[in-house]
This record gives structure tokens, C-alpha cells and sequence, in this order.
């Protein structure tokens, strides 16, 4: 399938000079702000490190361009309300250096595709306009104007409006997203695929099917509140850092804290945290009550073990389900439990890898309590089953009433600052009837109802030269997707590929016949506009919009927002046949969100509640148990166990990330968590497993997929010998994504499979 691909993206095979420590089994504290200092030090002025760090995450201050975890409601820390990869995202986008025309006519695109993605991204924020041309070995600098009408030529050349893609980060403002979509459908195509098709896509499909709405329940008071919190496929220590803070008010509030994961992670060991000084000396606080080892891919058959047990005991007290809860508010149970019935605890329990001893430890927590909240991230969504995963949890939360009340619910941790927010703001390519219905009813044009392409439709559509033009609002696209090779090779068929970005990253040197980077403001940097300084605003994972306003002048003053950038190509490609008026937007963000108002529910009075010092709360059938679902109620479902096997010397293979990294983000080397320095291509392997294939510590080996027939292969990877379940194994992302097949991905919502990779390990040569 991709053997023959002329456009190798994939990220240096060299290695740095690994080092490995034992694991530690405490996270923060010290270390946290040690790293904090270094990155200050090394990559942003001190006085402006400073005046972010005193604006982060607080009231009329900047959204960190990180995860997207709420801000408290009530008191945030005055020592700083951000963590350490916080710091680091910051100190990314707040770099001292800036890069333009003197980098690029020294630096060739080939020279570059040889950086390490850690290279390009420390190598300076974006300072101007960049064009390649067709044949040409260096980007060179081009004018707004020009970069507008070069945008503008393409996709009008296109024979129809399908033919072009349309891309969107997370990281994208609710005001720049809206427009965003509202351009792509007034162009004429719903080609709006987005990160949320590579990592909750599964969470948001399961979610309305059984809850009606496609977000999570819960609130950061409720995690306070909880009995129980499971928190499954997440390591919270690295990817969201100040969930640990909620966790451990939990504790200290007399909560349980169960942990589902292949690998014992540290932040769920014990947490420091570095924001008490009491803390940084006492040692911290132990967060995890018991640690559950499931296997990769086998959380549901561990949440069927769960439920089996469960209902044996209700059979025996009638005291363990909720039962008015089910019979006021769900449908289906009857079903649920005779489908239920047909499934073997012991076999349950095999599949899902844990030993009877921790799953009595675990049981006994979820069956004596019924304040759950169930908190999950890519761990469980990036399956082929994935949305069994959730629907599966969700049967859990069902029995246990724990829905819509104090202290309990679904908890999805999106890994995006503005993630949630861009789907709310249409950014889908399957939007609701309803929600065209009033784009027309404001517009006057009439959006197609033809669903777009997503994330994998639209590879695959420009593999096949069925999509010519691939535009992307943020994000490393590259670096971000599946099977590299193939999808290196889609955009290398594009006629033109055009990114809205701060930083130099890998999608830059993968490039169409032409090729655009427009310079983009960063969260941290002043937006100022015909009428004043903008402020933007964004939407956390529990569903809060909130502002957002940059305090740094910017980096450069060829940057324009992305606001001003999308009402820029909007404004060329449709002139004259606009029912828009772009260029007034770009002047004054509150126009745009008057329409946002008009067109997306929940946001009446937007501009004032805005202004309201915690932001405001977007309506949740869920929370209050009014379930926006065909039945009109919670539904129970029923889910199979996940049918795969391996065959003799395969493995199971998950991608995660590193300490030292934010998504396809590389801030360093280091994965200090799991102790390892220096390098990136490694995989952790069980001591038992190593020992049947006779490899030693630190061996080099490469790594093969095996997926319908086609094997791909990743070469150059040490092996380091870690507690991980036996059949399993792990490696970071984006090096792994290579093995990732395209066409392997969660049944009903497309996101990749790249938490359940078949593959085999053979020593190089």
C-alpha cells in the first residue's frame, strides 16, 4: 500500500544517546519546576515569562494553548494557575527567535525534512508570509495580498467546490472557527475535517447515541464531590497536568481513585504538587487507590467483568443498581442484562488481562459506592471498537444512576484547548440539519447537505487526486494522521497545500505541486484590529466558553489572527458572489459573535456573558438528566467483545506520547515519567517477551504492521524493558505513525485505530 511512495515524511532514523533510570512513582514537585525554569530560561525573555505566567488560565487573561482542562470556578492559584506543560506550550509559542525570508533562502525544504520535528519547532516562530513554488527548492516570501489571490486561483479553479479540504486544529478560537466553516459551506462543500476525527470523535458518537449529547456531564465541583473517579486510558501526569489537582481534592475529600492502563503512569501514582510549599516537602499526596493493568484493548471486556459482578450481586441484595433511576430515565435495560447473561466472568476477566486479587480490589469500590464519575482519553478511543469502549462505560454509569447528579457522570478529557469548542461552532463534516437550517435562514445561500469528508475520507480523497487543495486552519497535519507514508503521498498529489500556523512543523515540508505558511498570532500575543485589541473566546471540556485575550506584542508585524487570515481568503475567493460581508469581521470579533449568537444554541447574550469573570456554561441534557436522545432516555447498549487474536510472535501496539510532548508537539527529548532521556525511538516491551525473542536492553530493532495483507515498517527503534502486560507493547507518535494502518479505525466514527497496532519486532541488521 505504501511501499512506493516518493514522499518518505517520515522523522529522522538517527539516534541521540538514550539514557534509562528506573521509572519514578512521583510526579511534579520538584522536577516540575525545574523544568519550568529551564524552559523560561532557554526560550522566552524573562520579563515576558513573567507577565504570562501571572495571566494564564486567569480571569481576563490568556487560555492556555494547551489541553483544554477547565479553570476553576472559584479561587486559582495566585502562584499560577498552569502547569508544567503549560509553561512549556507558552515558551513554545512565545519563543525569543522568529524565523522568515533569511531562514528559508538558507534552509531547502529537503534540508529541513531532516530536522528532527523537535528541531523544527525550536527553530522560531513564523515572522511573515512564505510561498513554494512549483519546482522550487526553497520557500520564498509573498505578500498577504498575494497570498490571498494565490489561495483564491486555486480553489476557484477547482471543478467543484468537493475538490477542496479544510482542515482545522484544536487550537482554533470559537470566533475563527465559526467563520471558518461558514466560508467552507458558502464555497460550497462540507470538507471540514478536524482533530476531533483523530481523537473523540468515537467519545462524541457513543455519547449521543446513549446520552443525546456529545460532550461529557460533569463539572470540576463534581470531581471534588465523586465517591469514585475511574480514570481510564489517561495518563492525566503528562497530557493534563492540573487534573491532579481535581484528584486530589477528591482524595482529601474522601474519594477513591480507581486507574485503568496498560502502564502504571506516575501522576496517578502520587502527585506533588508544586504550587504548596508544604506539599513540595511532605512528599505529596498518593492518588491512585488501586492500579488496574488491563491489556491493550481490553477494557471492555474488563467493564463486562465489572458489570457481570454487578449484577450477580444485585440478584443476591437488590441493593447495588439504581432502580429508579433505570426505570425513570433509560431504555433497553431489559436487553442490556439478557444480552449481558450470555458473557462468562472468567472469560471477561482472561480477555481483559487483570488478575482476580485488583479486580476484587476494584470492584469493591464501584459496587459499595454511586457517586462515579468515569473520566477516559485516546486510550479508549483509538480502537477499532472505540465506541463500545464508551458505550460500555456508559452501561455502568446507567446501573449506578450515576448520571445527572452531584459527584457523577461521563468525564471525556479532550487534549485540545479549543477542541470542543470548534465542533460547537460547526466546525463538522457532518453538521445537523437544524444547524444549516439557520445559516441559510441568516445567509440566504443554502449549505449542502451532503456530508464532507473526515480526517481519513479526505487522505484517502487526495491520494486518489479527488481533493486538490488541502487548506489547514493550525495543527501539524502530517504529523498528526495515520499510515505517514500514504498520507504524505495525498498531499504531495494536491496542486496546492496552504497552513495557517506560528511554528515551522513537518506539514511544511510535505508539500503539494505549491505550497503556502501564513503566519499566524499566538494566544499569548495582542490582537490589534481596526476598532481595538480583540478578545476571542474558547470552550473547555466542560463545556464553559470563556475569553481569551493576548498580552505580548506580537512577534512580528507581518502576523495577521486567524480571524483576519480566514475573512482574508473568504473575502478573495468569493468576491462578488458573497452573501458575507468578511472584511467587517475582521474589524470587531463581536459582530461575529452577534451571529455566533443567532446561530448556535446556548449562546444568548454572548458578548455580555462573556464579560462574566468565570466565563458561562453551555446547556447539558446529561447534567440534568434530560436525556436528547431517539428514545428520549438514556439508552442502555449492547456491545461485543473486541474480535482479534494474535498469531505467534505479534504483539499488540499502542502509541502514546512523552513527557516532553503536547500532541504532535515536541518540546524535548526526555521522558522523565517513564525514565527515559534522550531519545524518541524506542519501544517498551515486556521483560518476558524480550526474552523470547532474545533481545537485550537498548537492542535496535524495527518494528513491522501487519493490517488485511499489507505490512508496514519503521525501522530503527531501541528496545527498553518496561512493566507493561505481556503481548503488549508501546512506542511514541508521530515516529510510530507510520505502522498505523489507514484503513484500521473505530466502526461509526472513523478515528484511527492507533491504540491497537499488530505488529512484529525483528532485530536490524
Amino acid at each position: 500500500m505504501n511501499k512506493k511512495h516518493k514522499n518518505k515524511a517520515v522523522t529522522p532514523e538517527e539516534f541521540t544517546k538514550l539514557k534509562t533510570i528506573e521509572p519514578p512513582m512521583n510526579s511534579a514537585g520538584f522536577s516540575a519546576l525545574k523544568s519550568v525554569v529551564t524552559q523560561v530560561y532557554k526560550y522566552i525573555k524573562p520579563v515576558d515569562a513573567l507577565r504570562l505566567s501571572l495571566k494564564m488560565n486567569q480571569r481576563k487573561g490568556f487560555d492556555c494553548p494547551g489541553c483544554a482542562w477547565p479553570d476553576p470556578d472559584d479561587e486559582r492559584s495566585v502562584l499560577g494557575e498552569y502547569c508544567e506543560n503549560g509553561i512549556k506550550a507558552i515558551a513554545e509559542e512565545a519563543q525569543k527567535q522568529t524565523i522568515g525570508k533569511d531562514f528559508f533562502s538558507k534552509h531547502a525544504v529537503k534540508e529541513l525534512a531532516n530536522w528532527t520535528d523537535f528541531e523544527l519547532g525550536k527553530s522560531g516562530r513564523l515572522a511573515e508570509p512564505m510561498f513554494l513554488p512549483k519546482g522550487a527548492t526553497h520557500y520564498q516570501p509573498i505578500t498577504w495580498e498575494n497570498a490571498f489571490k494565490k489561495v483564491a486561483s486555486h480553489l476557484n479553479a477547482l471543478e467543484s467546490p468537493n475538490e477542496a479540504v479544510f482542515y482545522t486544529s484544536g487550537r482554533t478560537t470559537n470566533e475563527a472557527a465559526f467563520l471558518y466553516q461558514l466560508f467552507v459551506r458558502e464555497y460550497g462543500t462540507s470538507n471540514l475535517p478536524d482533530c476531533s476525527n483523530m481523537c473523540h470523535e468515537a467519545s462524541g458518537k457513543a455519547l449521543m447515541e446513549t446520552l443525546g449529547i456529545g460532550k461529557g456531564s460533569v463539572t470540576l465541583d463534581d470531581l471534588y464531590k465523586a465517591e469514585v473517579v475511574m480514570v481510564v486510558g489517561q495518563n492525566p501526569g503528562t497530557n493534563h497536568p492540573r487534573m491532579l489537582n481535581a484528584l486530589e481534592k477528591c482524595k482529601k475529600n474522601g474519594g477513591k481513585i480507581i486507574s485503568i492502563n496498560p502502564l502504571a503512569e506516575a501522576g496517578l501514582v502520587k502527585f506533588t504538587n508544586p504550587q504548596s510549599p508544604k506539599a513540595l516537602f511532605t512528599g505529596g499526596t498518593p492518588i491512585a487507590n488501586v492500579f488496574v493493568p488491563v491489556t491493550i484493548n481490553g477494557d471492555v471486556a474488563l467493564f463486562k467483568a465489572i458489570l457481570l459482578k454487578l449484577l450477580e450481586k444485585e440478584e443476591q441484595t437488590n441493593e447495588v443498581f439504581d432502580k429508579a433511576f433505570i426505570e425513570k430515565y433509560t431504555y433497553g435495560y431489559a436487553s442490556f442484562i439478557s444480552d449481558l447473561k450470555t458473557y462468562s466472568f472468567d472469560e471477561c476477566l482472561k480477555a481483559s488481562g487483570v488478575s482476580l486479587e485488583v479486580f476484587k480490589k476494584m470492584f469493591d469500590l464501584i459496587v459499595n459506592n454511586n457517586k462515579i464519575i468515569i473520566c477516559w482519553a485516546m486510550g479508549l478511543t483509538q480502537h477499532e471498537n472505540a465506541v463500545d469502549n464508551i458505550r460500555e462505560l456508559v452501561n455502568l454509569l446507567l446501573l449506578k444512576g450515576s448520571i445527572g447528579k452531584e459527584g457523577a457522570g461521563t468525564c471525556p478529557v479532550r487534549g485540545h484547548s479549543n477542541v470542543q469548542g470548534d465542533r460547537t461552532m460547526g466546525i463538522w463534516e457532518a453538521a445537523p440539519q437544524d444547524f444549516l437550517d439557520k445559516i441559510e435562514a441568516k445567509y440566504g445561500f443554502k449549505p449542502t447537505k451532503k456530508h464532507g469528508y473526515s480526517v481519513i475520507d479526505a487522505i484517502k480523497a487526495m491520494y486518489d487526486k479527488k481533493a486538490m487543495v488541502f487548506l489547514g486552519l493550525g495543527g501539524n497535519f502530517i504529523s498528526a494522521v495515520p499510515d505517514t507514508l500514504y498520507s504524505a503521498q495525498a498531499l504531495a498529489n494536491c496542486n496546492l497545500t496552504v497552513h495557517v500556523s506560528t511554528k515551522l512543523n513537518r506539514s511544511h515540508l510535505v508539500n503539494g505541486k505549491e505550497a503556502i505558511i501564513l503566519p499566524c498570532l499566538g494566544r499569548t500575543e495582542k490582537d490589534f484590529q481596526k476598532t481595538r485589541v480583540q478578545v476571542q473566546s474558547v470552550e473547555n471540556s466542560m463545556g464553559i466558553v470563556s475569553s481569551t485575550k493576548g498580552i505580548l506584542k506580537p512577534c512580528s508585524d507581518k502576523l495577521l489572527s486567524e480571524v483576519a487570515v480566514v475573512c482574508g481568503i473568504a473575502h478573495e475567493t468569493l468576491k462578488g458572489r458573497s452573501n458575507v460581508n468578511w472584511l467587517s469581521y475582521k474589524d470587531d470579533y463581536s459582530l461575529v459573535r452577534n451571529d455566533i449568537e443567532e446561530i448556535v444554541s446556548g449562546f444568548s447574550d454572548y458578548n455580555k456573558r462573556l464579560q462574566q469573570p468565570n466565563g458561562f456554561y453551555l446547556p447539558n441534557g446529561a447534567r440534568i438528566r434530560q436525556f436528547h436522545t431517539k428514545t428520549g432516555k438514556a439508552n442502555f447498549s449492547l456491545n461485543k467483545l473486541p474480535d482479534w487474536q494474535l498469531k505467534e510472535g505479534e504483539l499488540i501496539m499502542m502509541t502514546i506520547r512523552s513527557h516532553d510532548q503536547f500532541n504532535t508537539t515536541i518540546y524535548g527529548l526526555n521522558d522523565r515519567y517513564r525514565g527515559i532521556f534522550n531519545e524518541r525511538r524506542i519501544i517498551f516491551m515486556n521483560g518476558q517477551d524480550m526474552k523470547v525473542r532474545n533481545l537485550d536492553e537498548q537492542q535496535v530493532v524495527n518494528l513491522k504492521s501487519h493490517y488485511k495483507g499489507t505490512t508496514r515498517i519503521a525501522n530503527n527503534f531501541k528496545v527498553v524493558g518496561y512493566d507493561i502486560p505481556k503481548n503488549c507493547c508501546a512506542t511514541y507518535f508521530p515516529e510510530a505513525n507510520v505502522l498505523v494502518p489507514l484503513d484500521s479505525f473505530a466502526h461509526t466514527a472513523k478515528t484511527p485505530a492507533s491504540k491497537s497496532v499488530i505488529v512484529t519486532v525483528e532485530i536490524a541488521s
